[in-house]
């Protein structure tokens, strides 16, 4: 799949029609758009996220969800991106397009389709999507909806992030801590790797087998189930409801968060304590610690579900006993049958055996060497069998998948849990104290004056700022519900599933059951074979990655990627076998990490799809970027578009390197501050060409 064409109209600063051509090169694969800061690079790359996603793109990354919160939401935010010359003219409409080309839609033959997300802000109380394939309205598209035929058919929002970004920013992939992080980054890596398809098949195959389990149920228990189907769509109906209520809560607290702010910053300029610029400083740290008091704040919310075990600790290590206990118990019955049961053979044949007629053997002498056969069995060949205690009575009976869960749960609790729960509290206090240190400044230096206007200003911040803090706390109580309805719709789930296992398959559903069994189980067998390719291929391209961009040959020596469950965690290790902690990695060997994950995840998917990298050599120095160039951009995709600044991010020296490699080049031309346009040129007089423009000519 490639790009052929973007147009953007009136969208932000590109007024009227602005086309660029993407058409593919077979022997290259570089794009090259640039221009000077302010001209619209990064404005750009938000307009195909936007097509894509809408009204979504904030959860493609935080980048996008800053902008919108900046400019108080999202519903200020499409307003604010109508081209303000193209407002003044009267002309209120607004879209972004997108041209693909050689794109595969199973069972749906076609050339082209073009994605195209349009506004308009006198007349539209939302955005319109529209779907053409070869020229005409996808009825597949209206079948599934828009929003989801872009998601299952161009490119799922879970991996956007992986296609979409800016490379500065991707550091943030080696800064992943806590287990909420992992989870969504796992899920991520989970999709882009083609695993979560067959998870999904597998969990649908297993639907369809408890269906036609429930097939054959008395009208009791289709009662039952039916009554817990009820119960479980309650669920989703209650937890959709309150992920819409927390949505909007959102869009409002952006609103209020933005006058707030508005009106801080006036308090501000009629004082003289900080300057407007100290106090964007001072938001930026406010807003960091925020971003880490969260991330503390799910540490320790995913601590409260240890925490009971760490109260009831006495109850819990007699549990954890027990368990033990009963474990050795099975071992040893275990044990026990086998030495009777090879003693009961060797006797039955010992017996058998033919003996001398003048042989005499009663009842009492048979009965002592069989007893003794038996001990002496037990010492030389089962020795370390434990006497089985005549009482012990088994509790439990945990699976073996069971025991193994709770005794790492036992052993977190024992080992970890305790300093983990310490730091976690410890860092939680410490941001806090700072967020209230910040705070308290920023109110320092809000005016004391009490002119009638200044006293009007504080009133209406003091009653925004209660307004903001009523709606974090009505979304936190939204989230604790949703919550609950989880945990609920889990056990109801879990029940509908244990009632339909108990079930018998009706005679006319058997051959699908066994059918469905057989397959289950290949998938599984499939899954973990399919799991351990794209680990050994993931662990194998992030070295080979790290190798080829990394200073520092043979730092890294190893990469292990760990899959347990639904989490996958990334572990680099030294030549020593000691893991290196991707935190003490420096802001460069981070960005290179990145770098060679986000190529290796390319590589280890089936997903063929442009990429698009803006701040492309930020942070880089000259032989880390000499290797990117040669080695990243243009294995990366078949189609790469780079946003770099040309003689800060992209040297000539660098630029002549890729050249090989550059299809065609675009300088993005501002001829007023509310027009900006395309200006197609040939790569060889590319840098030429942007020196003379801005007066930087050799």
């Amino acid at each position: 799949m490639t790009i052929k064409e973007i147009e953007l109209y009136n969208f932000r600063i590109y007024k009227n029609s602005n086309c660029i051509d993407f058409a593919h090169q077979e022997d290259k694969n570089i794009f090259v758009v640039s221009g000077r800061n302010g001209f619209g690079k990064t404005t750009f790359l938000m307009s195909l996220v936007w097509c894509l996603y809408g009204r979504q793109m904030q959860d493609v990354d935080d980048i996008y969800k800053k902008e919108i919160d900046d400019q108080g939401g999202y519903s200020k935010y499409i307003a604010n991106s109508l081209n303000r010359l193209a407002k003044s003219e009267g002309d209120y409409k607004f879209f972004v397009s997108i041209t693909f080309h050689n794109i595969n839609i199973p069972e749906v033959p076609c050339k082209e389709i073009v994605i195209k997300r349009s506004y308009n802000t006198k007349t539209s109380t939302s955005e319109e999507v529209e779907v053409l394939i070869d020229g005409h309205p996808s009825e597949l598209a209206k079948e599934v909806g828009q929003e989801i035929f872009i998601r299952e058919f161009i490119m799922p929002i879970e991996i956007a992030k992986f296609f979409f970004f800016d490379a500065e920013k991707i550091v943030s992939l080696a800064e992943v801590n806590t287990p909420e992080q992992k989870r969504r980054l796992s899920k991520a890596y989970s999709e882009v790797l083609g695993i979560k398809k067959y998870e999904d098949l597998k969990s649908e195959l297993e639907s369809l087998q408890l269906n036609l389990r429930q097939d054959s149920a008395s009208a009791t228990e289709k009662g039952q189930l039916r009554s817990l189907e009820v119960e479980v769509d309650t669920c989703d109906d209650k937890i959709e409801e309150n992920e819409s209520k927390i949505q909007e809560l959102r869009e409002k607290r952006s609103e209020k968060n933005k006058a707030s702010r508005d009106i801080q910053e006036k308090l501000i300029k009629s004082g003289s304590l900080i300057t407007v610029e100290e106090l964007q400083d001072l938001r930026l740290n406010e807003e960091e610690l925020g971003r880490k008091l969260t991330e503390l704040q799910s540490e320790l919310k995913d601590s409260y579900d240890i925490i009971p075990f760490a109260i009831a600790g006495e109850k819990f290590l007699e549990v954890s006993n027990q368990l033990q206990n009963e474990a050795n118990f099975k071992a040893a019955k275990f044990k026990d049958e086998n030495v009777k049961g090879v003693t009961n053979k060797i006797l039955t044949d010992l017996i058998k055996e033919p003996k001398p007629n003048d042989l005499v053997i009663d009842y009492q002498i048979e009965k002592h060497f069989a007893e003794t056969f038996e001990k002496l069995i037990r010492k030389h060949f089962f020795a370390d069998t434990p006497e089985l205690p005549s009482d012990f009575k088994m509790l439990h009976e945990f699976s073996d998948l069971e025991q193994n869960e709770l005794l790492a749960l036992f052993n977190n609790l024992k080992y970890s849990f305790k300093e983990s729960f310490k730091r976690i509290t410890s860092e939680n206090n410490l941001a806090k104290n700072e967020i209230n240190a910040i705070r308290k400044k920023i109110r320092d230096a809000e005016t004391n004056q009490e002119s009638p206007l200044i006293a009007e200003f504080r009133k209406e911040k003091e009653d925004l700022d209660k307004e903001i803090i009523r709606i974090d706390e009505t979304i936190d109580s939204l989230n604790r519900e949703i919550g609950e309805f989880v945990n609920e719709k889990t056990q109801k789930g879990k029940r509908i599933e244990d009632l339909s296992k108990k079930l018998s398959v009706s005679e006319k559903n058997k051959t699908k059951d066994e059918i469905i069994i057989r397959n289950i189980g290949n998938l599984k067998d499939f899954i973990e074979k399919f799991k351990i390719k794209k680990k050994e291929s993931l662990e194998k391209q992030i070295l080979e990655g790290l190798e080829t961009l990394l200073h520092k040959k043979g730092f890294v020596k190893k990469v292990e990627v760990e899959i347990i469950g639904e989490t996958i965690d990334i572990i680099l290790k030294n030549a020593r076998g000691e893991e290196i902690k991707k935190e003490s990695l420096s802001k460069g060997e981070q960005q290179m990490y990145a770098t060679a994950l986000l190529r290796a995840l390319v590589e280890g998917s089936d997903i063929q799809f442009p990429i698009f990298i803006d701040s492309p050599m930020q942070k880089f120095d000259e032989h880390h970027a000499e290797n990117i160039v040669k080695y990243f951009y243009p294995n990366i995709s078949d189609q790469v578009v780079i946003f770099p600044l040309i003689n800060k991010e992209l040297t000539e020296r660098e630029y002549n390197i890729l050249s090989k490699n550059i299809a065609k080049t675009f300088l993005i031309n501002n001829i007023h501050e509310d027009k900006s346009e395309f200006l197609p040129l040939e790569p060889t007089d590319f840098i030429s060409t942007y020196n003379k423009m801005y007066n930087n000519a050799d």
